[in-house]
């Protein structure tokens, strides 16, 4: 009997998702709980599980497509037997995976039981994974997620006890995905001999795409540059950075440069801000909720550290270190991602002499940082010696900010930067 899944919803405010792939074609057998599809929502991956067993009969959307929450997505025939009614409010009677692991139960809960005989078990493939490559027979794990959902927390370290065996790297798909034509290979002009090659700009490429010219068409961009005397900091990090790398976190220039922006935008407030082009408001936000832009496979994301101003220096290092480990992983969830009130833009020892980052929209303020270069300077006794500089570019929404205001915030974060001490003094 036919069974049509719908897209379903999959993280508040979220009212589509991009195709990304699918891991079935149609005539293929599966089973429920098997993977499905990736699903793209904002710049989080989605992997939604199967709901029924059976054959595929019709994929509803194409990789690169765009679902609505509660369009259709694919039919199965599930046969003979009638299909259970959907639960309640729910476009499909299973829910998506989530894209990182729930966490471990909190001291004094009640235990969670364990599936009875011939009961469903509730893992999402990720999991169903990781048991396998343990040797875990899941039926008798107990369950401490919604529901009785098994997260990775629930995992034995294996099916003996014993830590395994390191695993290969697998390959990201073991065939290509439904829907997605090789690159095509055109002449570069009529009757010309050199190939060129024509990428599909999709997932979070087109995204990134999208939020960019986003960005550039409704924001009035200029940028701010300083030059900042680093040698302080530099000899100030080599100094504690022992002391957190003992902890296993690498510690580099971005949480002091953390530390300093907080302090130039509670001097600036307006630049702790989004702005509201529909109703024609800047919104200043009372929290610091910091993105730092970071490389991943798929292209540029921010990550944030939400309340970056709770931690302290070996704290965002660590924080920092989660997120990039993360983030390249493609393990970092939808809250993860969003909720930035401020962004910083580093590209660490390739960072350039000068940059002019583009808005993070609806923020009105991004900081690019460059890398420290070791160059000779004129002090003020008239002397000629060597000194660690390095440029901050600040691109601002003119619409909003004056220039005399980008200027103030960032002498601000100067003066931090120069004399890092002054970050344990004023901020602790």
């Amino acid at each position: 009997m036919p069974f049509e899944f719908k897209l379903p919803d999959i993280g508040e405010g979220v009212a589509e998702g991009e195709i990304v792939q699918w891991f079935v074609k149609e005539g293929d057998r599966i089973t429920e709980d098997a993977p499905l599809v990736s699903v793209l929502t904002d710049k989080a991956n989605v992997e939604i599980p199967s709901p029924r067993t059976g054959r595929v009969t019709k994929l509803h959307a194409a990789v690169g497509a765009k679902v609505k929450v509660g369009g259709p997505l694919v039919t199965i025939d599930t046969g003979d037997a009638p299909s259970p009614p959907p639960s309640s409010g729910s476009a499909s009677a299973a829910p998506p995976a989530a894209p990182r692991s729930a966490p471990a139960p909190s001291p004094g809960a009640a235990p969670a039981t364990p599936p009875s005989a011939g009961a469903r078990i509730l893992a999402p493939p990720r999991i169903r994974r990781l048991a396998a490559e343990r040797g875990i027979d899941l039926s008798t794990v107990h369950g401490s997620g919604p529901q009785g959902q098994i997260t990775e927390a629930d995992l034995p370290i294996s099916s003996t006890g014993s830590a395994p065996a390191p695993a290969p790297t697998p390959a990201p798909t073991t065939r290509p995905p439904s829907g997605a034509p090789p690159a095509a290979r055109v002449p570069a002009v009529p009757g010309g001999e050199e190939p060129v090659q024509r990428e599909p700009i999709r997932g979070l490429r087109r995204v990134i795409a999208d939020h960019m010219a986003e960005s550039k068409h409704r924001a009035a961009h200029f940028t701010y540059v300083e030059e900042i005397d680093v040698s302080e900091l530099v000899r100030f990090r080599d100094r504690m950075a022992k002391h957190v790398e003992a902890s296993g976190a690498k510690l580099t220039y971005l949480p002091f440069i953390i530390k300093a922006v907080i302090a130039g935008l509670r001097a600036h407030p307006r630049l702790n801000a989004r702005m509201d082009d529909e109703h024609q408001e800047l919104v200043i936000h009372s929290g610091y909720h910091i993105g730092v832009a970071a490389a991943a496979p798929g292209g540029l994301i921010v990550p944030v550290i939400h309340h970056a101003d709770r931690q302290s220096v070996a704290e965002l290092a660590r924080s920092l270190q989660d997120l990039s480990t993360r983030g390249k992983a493609g393990t970092l969830s939808r809250a993860e991602l969003s909720g930035s009130t401020f962004t910083i833009t580093s590209l660490g020892a390739l960072g350039g002499v000068l940059a002019t980052p583009i808005l993070n929209y609806p923020e009105v303020g991004i900081l690019g940082v460059h890398k420290i270069v070791r160059r000779p300077v004129y002090r003020a006794d008239g002397s000629i010696g060597p000194a660690d500089l390095m440029n901050l570019s600040i691109s601002l929404d003119h619409r909003v900010i004056d220039g005399i205001e980008g200027a103030q915030f960032l002498a601000v974060v100067k003066g931090f930067l120069e004399d890092p001490h002054r970050l344990f003094a004023e901020l602790a």
